[in-house]
């Protein structure tokens, strides 16, 4: 454990932010689950809605540095490209 003062409240800090991050990040995977389900069940409104939710929230999380802005655009190009291939 850190010794002096600054580190000492450095450490605290990093551990309020770590679980800050982890519900953010769980909340990422609830959302891609969602948009998952519904293309696999053929379902595209659903799945249009689901993926307009996905994108807001990667965009969040990459504007407050959860997660880096390519691994957002990745993720968004992913899930879009699964959505659009249920209406072509």
């Amino acid at each position: 454990m850190a010794n002096h003062k600054s580190a000492i409240k450095r450490h605290k800090q990093s551990l309020v932010r770590k679980e800050r991050n982890r519900v953010v990040k769980s909340g990422l995977k609830t959302v891609a689950k969602k948009v998952e389900t519904a293309v696999s069940g053929n379902e595209a409104e659903t799945a249009g809605n689901s993926l307009k939710e996905a994108v807001v929230a990667l965009d969040k999380a990459a504007r407050k540095g959860v997660i880096h802005k390519k691994t957002a655009a990745r993720k968004k190009s992913r899930l879009t490209k699964k959505v659009n291939a249920l209406s072509a």
